[in-house]
This record gives structure tokens, C-alpha cells and sequence, in this order.
């Protein structure tokens, strides 16, 4: 029995995966290094590349190889698509405490789903190699050519499509784009400061609540189910 038990499956989380649940840093950056030196250029090891974590692929790449004035956008994320299937999604640890949660929330009435820019299908691979799928009802993303990866619209579609309710569910994520998925959706934004966005961002943003470490979390989700149930 958990604190979560007391919930029914009119409640849902729906998790961001980068900067949220794994960390994915390594694996992206190391893999942008593989295609900025396959485009011909020397990779700028100096260039902090953080910020690449959370954007859909298409836009992130642009400004990436922007930076060496190449423009070969749809050349640049399939060499992506490829060196990160090979290598790169194999560096992508689960944060500590992560694991444990996702488990106490699965078999609690809860229903948790991811919202995530990765293509769903890579996503399932991830969380598979970790014994993390089967956390979730079901593992949304974007499509297999990295559309339909934008947070907005993205929940809007996930809210369509699993009957949510908007003043049942709450969006967990690092980045300013899953607190404005949110937003845009009605729902609470819970802001987490483990990943790649920082509290500037996140507070900027609007986020309803911070949290500094995987093991508040649990507690930041009590707080904002009972915050909903307020209003």
C-alpha cells in the first residue's frame, strides 16, 4: 500500500522521458558530435550543448549545425537518427529514485502515460532496456520522422485520446515546453530541477511547482492532486 492507492484511475501523470525520468545527456550530445564531425566539421567540445535536450529533433539540429554555417538540416537528423540507434540511446541511465516511484505510482489506480519529443517507439525501447514500460499505460511521443512532437498539441492528443481529465492530471517535466503543454491543456505543470531547463527557465515559464530532487517528487504529485481538488 502507498499514499497513491487512496487516487482513483480518474487521475493521471503524464511524464516527460529526458531530463525527467532518464538522463539523457550523454547519449544526445555525444551522438550531435558524431554527426557534426560526419557533416566534415570538427566538433566544438567548448559549446555547452544542454540546452539541445527537450526541443523536437528537426529544430534543435538547425541551430546546432547553424553554428558551423551548414544548413543540411534533413541530411544532418538522419545521420542522427542512425548514430543514436547505434550507440547513443544505450547512455541513457535512469535517475536515482526514478525507478522506484514510476513502480509505487504503476500499482497504484493512477494512470501514467509518457509525453515525450522522442518518438514513442524509441522511447519504448528506452524504458524497456530499464524494465520501465510496463510503469505506463501507454507510451506516447512523437512519430517514427520525429512529427508530432511539439507539448501542446502533443497533449491535447493525449488527452483526447485516453478520455483525461484535465482537472485530474498533471504534466511532469524539465524543460519549458512540457509547463506550456501543460498550460496550453489546462493542466498543472510540475517542474522538475534534475534535468536540463533550470529553475529560470521553469519559473519563467510558469510552473506550478518546483522540485529539486527525484525523491520530492512523490510528494510535489500529493500536493498538486489535492491543489486540483481545490478549485
Amino acid at each position: 500500500m502507498s499514499e497513491f492507492d487512496a487516487y482513483t484511475s480518474d487521475h493521471a501523470i503524464l511524464f516527460d522521458l529526458d531530463g525527467t525520468i532518464i538522463d539523457s545527456r550523454i547519449g544526445i550530445i555525444s551522438t550531435l558530435h558524431q554527426v557534426i564531425a560526419a557533416l566534415g566539421h570538427a566538433p566544438d567540445v567548448s559549446i555547452d550543448l544542454t540546452w539541445v535536450v527537450g526541443p523536437p529533433l528537426a529544430e534543435l539540429m538547425a541551430e546546432v549545425i547553424g553554428a558551423y554555417g551548414d544548413d543540411r538540416v534533413t541530411l544532418a537528423v538522419s545521420l542522427y537518427r542512425r548514430f543514436y540507434d547505434e550507440t547513443g540511446r544505450f547512455q541513457t541511465p535512469v535517475f536515482p529514485h526514478m525507478a522506484e516511484l514510476l513502480k509505487t505510482l504503476a500499482r497504484s489506480p493512477i494512470r501514467l502515460f509518457t509525453a515525450t519529443s522522442k518518438p514513442a517507439s524509441l522511447a519504448r525501447e528506452i524504458l524497456a532496456t530499464h524494465g520501465l514500460v510496463s510503469c505506463f499505460d501507454r507510451i506516447h511521443g512523437a512519430a517514427d520522422d520525429d512529427s508530432g512532437g511539439e507539448k501542446p498539441e502533443m497533449v491535447a492528443r493525449i488527452i483526447a485520446q485516453e478520455g483525461l481529465q484535465a482537472h485530474r492530471t498533471l504534466m511532469i517535466g524539465d524543460r519549458r515546453f512540457d509547463i506550456s503543454g501543460a498550460h496550453a491543456n489546462r493542466l498543472r505543470g510540475i517542474g522538475v530541477l534534475w534535468g536540463y531547463g533550470g529553475e529560470k527557465e521553469l519559473t519563467e515559464a510558469g510552473a506550478d511547482i518546483l522540485v529539486p530532487g527525484p525523491e520530492d517528487l512523490g510528494g510535489a504529485i500529493i500536493s498538486q492532486f489535492a491543489a486540483l481538488a481545490r478549485h
